[in-house]
C-alpha cells in the first residue's frame, strides 16, 4: 500500500498550509519544553500565564513565518536556503517576543504577558533546532522509504571527489527525475574506500563485479571525474561495460547549464567519449580577429562539415554568411535551425559548384571575403563506380571555385581535404589529391591566399561508420567489418570544423594542414565497444562479420605521403605538410585535359589520365588495377629500351 501511495504520488509536494501548520505546532511545543527545561517537571502551569501566552505566541509564529515564507520550501528537497530560511523566522519570533516583553515590563500590555528572557533564549534555541532537524528527518526518511519500496533505479557513482558530490546532489534535489537512489560510491583512491559520504559508502572500483551489481540490484553507474583522460575513461567503460548495468557520464564542467549540473545532462555513455584523443581547443582570440566584419562563402553548407562550419561561424562577429549547397532539404533545415537560434546576417542559397555562371552570379552579388570548401563527393565505392561524377564534383567543380575566388579577390580560401589524398588507391582520394594540387599552383599567382585543411574520418558524419553501426545493432546485426585489421583515424564533427576555421585563420597561402589526431582506431574493436554500448554482448547477442575490403578501400589511412614531411605551427597539434613544388603549368594543363575528357564519360580513360596528374594513385582492389598494369608493363619496357 505505501509503495503503491509513493509511486503514485511521488510528483505531490504537500500543502504548504500543512507545513506552515506543523511549524506552529511545534513552535506552541517548544514553548511548553522552554518551561519545563527552565522550572522542571513539578512546574504549576496556572502561575507562569502560560494560558495566556501561549496563544500570542501562536500568532507571532504564524505571522513570522507568513513574513519570511519558511513554510513556502518543498521539505523533500530541503537545503542551505531553507535553513536559512526557517532561521530568520525564529529571529523574527524571538523578536517580536522581546518586544512583547519589553512592553510588559514598560506596562503597555498587561504584566501576564511578560515573558522571562531565559524563556525566550531556550525557545530560540529549540526552534532552531527542531524545526531544521524536522525538515532534514522528513527528507531523509522519504528517500529512505521510497529507495527500499518504490519503484527506484539503484546507481552507484564512479567517483567519490567533488564532482561525485555534485552529482550526488543533482540526483537527490532533482525534482523532475525519474527515481533514482545513489547506493554507493566507487573510488580508486585507498584513504576513501569503506568510509562513508553523507552516509553513502564508498568502494573500492575492484569490488564492483557483476557478483556485486546483481546482489545489489544496481540498474546505473555514473562516471562522474573531472577532467579524465579519453584513456582512463575507456578502460573504466571496458570494465564497466562487461557488467549489466547502463553506463553513464557527467558532462564536462564548462558544458553544464548556468555552472551548476543538471540530472537531464547525465547522459549514457557515447562511443565519441571513448575516443582515445584528448580534443582540439583552437584560439579564438585569433578566429574572432579573423572573421570579424567579414562575408563568409561556405560550400557544401548543409553537409556534416560544412553545417558545423555555419554554426562555428555564427558565434562569430561576421558581416554575412552565404550557404551554399545543391541539396534542398538539408539545406532548409540548416536554415530553420539558425533562425530558431536567432542568428541573423545569412543567406541560403541553391546552387551546384560545377555551374559556374550561377556560381560567378554569387560571387558578384555578395563578394565574400572568406570562402570555405566543403562540397564534395566523399564516398569511395560510390565514386570508385562513378569517377565522372567525383572528378566533376572534386577537381572541376573545386577548380572553378578557386578560380572565382582568384577573380574576385576573395581573402582567403580554405579547401576542406581527406586522408584519403595521401597516397590514394581510390579514386575518391585521387580527385581530392588533384584538387590539392590545383589550390597549390593557384596559390602562387593569385593575391588569394590558397589553404589546405587535411583530416581523417569524421565520427557521426553522413555515411560514417558510426551511423552504420547503430542501424545495424538496431536491426539485430551483424555488424559488418571489411578487414578485421582494418584502422582509421577518428575526429568529432565540432573538431573537425573547428580546424578549418582554424586554418583559415593561421594560413598564410599554400599550405596544408595536418593535426595530429592520435593514434588510428581499429574499426573492429570500435564495433564491439559499440555492441557493448548498446548493452548487448559479441558474440553472444550480435555478431560481426568480416566483408573484405571495397573498391578502393585501404586497410589503414594516412595523413602525410611519403615524399612529405613536417612543420610545426604555434599550435602544438597543427602541422604543415611540407613537399617538394610540382610543374604547375603542366599540372594545371592536365586537370584541363582531364576536366574536357570527362564529357566523354569514359572511366577508364579519365582514371588513366587522374593517375598521370597524381602519380602515387595505384587502385587497390579496383577495376582500374588493370590500368596500373598497363603502365607498369610501359615503365618496364622503356626501361629495357634504355638498357
Amino acid at each position: 500500500m505505501i509503495k503503491n501511495y509513493l509511486i503514485n504520488n511521488s510528483h505531490k509536494h504537500a500543502s504548504k498550509w500543512l507545513i506552515l501548520f506543523i511549524d506552529v505546532l511545534i513552535t506552541i511545543f517548544n514553548f511548553l519544553l522552554a518551561y519545563i527545561i527552565r522550572f522542571g517537571i513539578g512546574l504549576n502551569f496556572e502561575s507562569t500565564n502560560l494560558v495566556y501566552q501561549l496563544p500570542i505566541v501562536a500568532v507571532l509564529a504564524t505571522l513570522s513565518f507568513l513574513l519570511i515564507g519558511s513554510y513556502k520550501g518543498v521539505v523533500r528537497h530541503t537545503g542551505m536556503r531553507d535553513a536559512y530560511n526557517l532561521f530568520l523566522a525564529v529571529t523574527v519570533l524571538i523578536s517580536l517576543t522581546g518586544f512583547l516583553m519589553a512592553s510588559s515590563r514598560l506596562s503597555l500590555i498587561p504584566e501576564l504577558l511578560n515573558i522571562p528572557v531565559s524563556i525566550i533564549s531556550i525557545h530560540y534555541l529549540l526552534n532552531i533546532i527542531t524545526l531544521t532537524t524536522s525538515r532534514l528527518i522528513f527528507k531523509y526518511c522519504y528517500y529512505y522509504i521510497k529507495s527500499q519500496i518504490g519503484e527506484t533505479s539503484r546507481v552507484l557513482i564512479y567517483g567519490a571527489g567533488d564532482s561525485g558530490l555534485i552529482t550526488l546532489a543533482a540526483i537527490t534535489n532533482d525534482s523532475n527525475r525519474s527515481s533514482l537512489s545513489v547506493v554507493g560510491f566507487v573510488d580508486d583512491n585507498s584513504q576513501k574506500i569503506g568510509k562513508t559520504i553523507n552516509g553513502i559508502k564508498v568502494y573500492a572500483s575492484i569490488s564492483i563485479d557483476k557478483k556485486f551489481i546483481i546482489k545489489n540490484n544496481i540498474k546505473e553507474i555514473v562516471v562522474s571525474i573531472p577532467h579524465i583522460s579519453k584513456k582512463r575513461l575507456s578502460e573504466i567503460s571496458d570494465n564497466l561495460l562487461k557488467l549489466p548495468v547502463t553506463v553513464k557520464i557527467v558532462p564536462a564542467v564548462n558544458d553544464w547549464i548556468d555552472g551548476k549540473l543538471n540530472v537531464s545532462q547525465i547522459k549514457e555513455i557515447q562511443i565519441e567519449d571513448l575516443l582515445e584523443r584528448a580534443p582540439i581547443c583552437m584560439d579564438n582570440q585569433n578566429i574572432t580577429k579573423e572573421l570579424n566584419d567579414k562575408v563568409i562563402m561556405i560550400t557544401g553548407a548543409a553537409g556534416s562539415i560544412g553545417s558545423e562550419i555555419v554554426r562555428q561561424a555564427s558565434y562569430y562577429n561576421y558581416k554575412h554568411l552565404v550557404l551554399v549547397d545543391q541539396a534542398e532539404s538539408p539545406l532548409y533545415d540548416l536554415q530553420q535551425e539558425l533562425l530558431s537560434k536567432d542568428v541573423i546576417n545569412f543567406t541560403p542559397i541553391i546552387a551546384d559548384i560545377r555551374d559556374h555562371q550561377r556560381i560567378e552570379t554569387i560571387f558578384r552579388k555578395y563578394r565574400p571575403n572568406m570562402v570555405f570548401h566543403a562540397a564534395a563527393y566523399k564516398h569511395v565505392p560510390l565514386m570508385e563506380n562513378n569517377p565522372c561524377e567525383a572528378i566533376k564534383i572534386n577537381v572541376l567543380g573545386t577548380r572553378r571555385l578557386a578560380d572565382l575566388s582568384s577573380d574576385f579577390g576573395v581573402d582567403k580560401f580554405v579547401f576542406v581535404s581527406t586522408d584519403k589524398a595521401v597516397n590514394p588507391t581510390n579514386v575518391m582520394g585521387a580527385t581530392k589529391r588533384a584538387a590539392e594540387m590545383y589550390i597549390k599552383c593557384i596559390n602562387g599567382t593569385s593575391n588569394t591566399k590558397f589553404i589546405t585543411t587535411r583530416f581523417g574520418n569524421v565520427l557521426g558524419s553522413n555515411g560514417s561508420v558510426i551511423p552504420l553501426f547503430k542501424k545495424q545493432i538496431q536491426k539485430g546485426g551483424p555488424l559488418t567489418v571489411t578487414d578485421k585489421d582494418v584502422t582509421r583515424f577518428f575526429m568529432t564533427i565540432p573538431e573537425a570544423s573547428q580546424l578549418v576555421i582554424e586554418a583559415g585563420t593561421m594560413g598564410n597561402g599554400g599550405e596544408i594542414f595536418i593535426f595530429d589526431m592520435g593514434e588510428s582506431v581499429k574499426i573492429f574493436d570500435l564495433a564491439k565497444k559499440m555492441i557493448r554500448l548498446s548493452g548487448l554482448k559479441y558474440p553472444d547477442d550480435i555478431d560481426i562479420k568480416i566483408t573484405g575490403l571495397r573498391p578502393g578501400e585501404k586497410l589503414y589511412e594516412e595523413l602525410l605521403a611519403d615524399t612529405e614531411n613536417t612543420l610545426p605551427t604555434y599550435h602544438k597539434k597543427i602541422m604543415i605538410s611540407k613537399f617538394d613544388d610540382n610543374n604547375c603549368v603542366m599540372i594545371k594543363d592536365k586537370i584541363d585535359d582531364l576536366c574536357i575528357m570527362n564529357l566523354l564519360s569514359q572511366d577508364h580513360q579519365i582514371v588513366s589520365k587522374l593517375k598521370e596528374i597524381v602519380p602515387e594513385f595505384i587502385s587497390k582492389n579496383s577495376t582500374f588495377e588493370s590500368i596500373d598494369k598497363v603502365n607498369e608493363k610501359k615503365i618496364k619496357n622503356k626501361q629495357e629500351v634504355f638498357v
